[in-house]
């Protein structure tokens, strides 16, 4: 069997993975970086990077490309219908990127992937974590690839392979939370009466709805739905829409992709075991509410590529430490804001919501509430 050795080896090639990776590569770290994916996911999934996000991701030279591709949404609205009870103007927030960028995830992870191969890396896949074990000098994980097993032998193992980590497992991090219920996921091409420069999300008597306008003419629809398809046709996701969106001008031409997923609200123990370390959806999932899921990921990303660097030069893992617990009290601040906003935004009682929607539209009213929610959406406070 052969072997390899590294200072530093992840797992797990998504957006927090890649973002490590690139953070490391442009301190002249070595590592390696294995997925067990033979190629990267063409599903959009996360849609959304926000203005803090984006200024983390200015360090790692892709913003500008990644604005460049993307749709730059300054408006965030919450409707009852045809009706607005809460108008989020995301250019009265700081820096040169008051918006939210709307780009799909499998492109975010393209550019990410072409700056990681400028630095003069690339992924390794197929390539699976069989398991691992921690050793005096670090950890040693056996790998399954397409020529076989092999084994890597590196100073710190992060694990940036999602809900069902096998870093996190095999290390022993205890994963808890809740799971909300299902939800209706699609891309679509359609006839849209708002303009292209709001995200929507509608809170009416029939249930919530988001839509968000995405790059090459597409958008983003997600849906509470008890029920929901595994493969939503044209027919749900008009149906969805007629119920709960603009009572006219909305007609879907084209489903592209779609599917169903549960809400899961889960925050790992710790971040770090030793060696051991999380990032992204590794070490938290939440509800998407806000879209702050990715945006987390990458924070993640930029924090860990630093204290990973910082242990390396002084063989201290004081930094590590910190990353531990800076990024998971930070997870969790977001954990407790996305279940609050789910919880609102979900509610069955027909009296509740009517008495929510007109609280909303009454603090609406409020300067520094709209000033509040721009900040929390884009990640500032």
């Amino acid at each position: 069997m052969s072997s390899l050795n590294t200072q530093v080896l992840i797992v797990g090639a998504g957006p927090a993975g890649l973002a490590t990776a690139i953070g490391l590569a442009e301190r002249n770290v070595d590592f390696i970086i294995v997925d067990a994916l033979p190629e990267a996911q063409n599903t959009s999934r996360a849609a959304v990077i926000h203005a803090a996000t984006l200024e983390s991701l200015k360090r790692f030279k892709v913003a500008d490309r990644l604005v460049a591709q993307g749709i730059k949404v300054p408006h965030f609205r919450i409707r009852d219908r045809d009706s607005i009870l809460l108008h989020v103007d995301f250019s009265v927030l700081p820096g040169p990127t008051p918006y939210a960028l709307m780009i799909p995830q499998d492109e975010s992870e393209q550019i990410l992937t072409e700056r990681l191969a400028e630095l003069g890396h690339a992924v390794r896949r197929p390539v699976r974590l069989a398991g691992f074990e921690k050793t005096a000098d670090g950890i040693r994980a056996t790998c399954d690839g397409a020529d076989g097993q092999f084994l890597v032998e590196a100073r710190y193992l992060i694990g940036a392979d999602g809900e069902r980590s096998t870093v996190r497992a095999g290390a022993g991090i205890d994963f808890p939370g809740d799971t909300y219920g299902s939800f209706l996921l699609a891309d679509v091409r359609m006839d849209w009466p708002i303009t292209k420069d709001e995200v929507t999300l509608f809170f009416s008597e029939a249930g919530t709805l988001v839509v968000a306008p995405m790059s090459r003419d597409r958008y983003r629809v997600v849906a509470q739905l008890p029920d929901a398809p595994s493969v939503p046709t044209l027919e749900d996701v008009q149906k969805v829409i007629d119920a709960r969106g603009p009572r006219s001008g909305a007609r879907i031409r084209e489903v592209l992709w779609g599917s169903r997923f549960q809400v899961h609200h889960k925050l790992a123990q710790s971040f770090r075991d030793g060696s051991v370390l999380l990032v992204g959806d590794a070490a938290h999932v939440h509800s998407p509410a806000g879209g702050q899921g990715m945006n987390l990921g990458l924070r993640d990303a930029e924090a860990l590529s630093l204290a990973v660097t910082e242990a390396l030069r002084t063989g201290s893992d004081a930094s590590l430490d910190s990353y531990a617990l800076e990024r998971r009290k930070a997870a969790a601040e977001v954990l407790e804001m996305t279940d609050r906003l789910t919880k609102v935004a979900t509610l069955a009682n027909p009296v509740s919501r009517w008495f929510r929607n007109r609280l909303i539209a009454t603090a609406a009213a409020l300067p520094r509430v709209r000033l509040f929610a721009a900040r929390t959406l884009a990640g500032f406070n």
